[in-house]
């Protein structure tokens, strides 16, 4: 795959990244080579996302408080982090799928309120991780697929518009394909990227993404 999917990929889960961090009052930088939070970014988020191969180490690792729990997302699996204190915490493969006809089924409903995304939040396992202010970006979509009681069984979050990010999906049904299927149905004619690992990547390539090149995430 081209490395301008995989840069744009990147650009998009570093401005989402960046996104989260603003939500809890972090402040990011941005550049040519990465995007880069100075102070321990929240769980399960990383302190840099690469945005170009052949990021050199030392640079990076300036970039951010390089101690005990610092994170690294080496988005083109170039970076080598193990002289420096840190382990391969997982790979995973960035994803694509072009504008292509969407299968059918219902889209997903948007989620608007601070309770609805206190619900959703809950759902997803996230708790505090996803605020309000998230809700006041407008680059950012949160999705619910809610049951007959109206109760959160499945979602994700949609950032950015060309291409359109997928991060956070998750699903409590018996068919976690059916939320990767809706996502297209949303969005339809929209270009879309990801990352997934084994053993969702399956389940995202029924949906039709196409795999885009590996990923590295690196921790301290």
């Amino acid at each position: 795959m081209s490395t301008d999917v995989r840069e744009a990929a990147a650009h998009n889960n570093a401005q989402w990244c960046d996104a989260v961090c603003a939500s809890h009052g972090l402040v990011g930088r941005i550049d040519a080579e990465a995007w880069s939070v100075p102070h321990r970014s929240p769980p399960w988020y990383p302190d840099a996302v690469t945005l170009r191969p052949g990021v050199a180490p030392e640079a990076l690792l300036a970039r951010i408080d390089a101690g005990a729990g610092a994170s690294v997302k080496d988005s083109f699996a170039d970076v080598d982090l193990s002289t420096y204190g840190f382990r391969v915490l997982f790979d995973a493969q960035w994803i694509h799928r072009p504008p292509t006809d969407p299968p059918a089924g219902p889209p997903l409903t948007p989620v608007t309120t601070p309770e609805g995304l206190a619900a959703w939040a809950d759902a997803h396992g996230g708790g505090e991780l996803f605020r309000p202010a998230l809700l006041a970006d407008p680059r950012i979509r949160v999705l619910a697929r809610f049951d007959q009681r109206g109760a959160v069984v499945g979602g994700a979050v949609v950032s950015g518009d060309d291409p359109a990010g997928v991060s956070n999906l998750f699903s409590h049904t018996d068919d976690p394909d059916e939320i990767w299927h809706a996502i297209p149905v949303t969005l339809p004619g929209v270009p879309l990227v990801g990352y997934e690992s084994a053993p969702d990547l399956p389940a995202a390539h029924r949906a039709g993404f196409l795999p885009a090149g590996p990923l590295r995430v690196w921790i301290r």
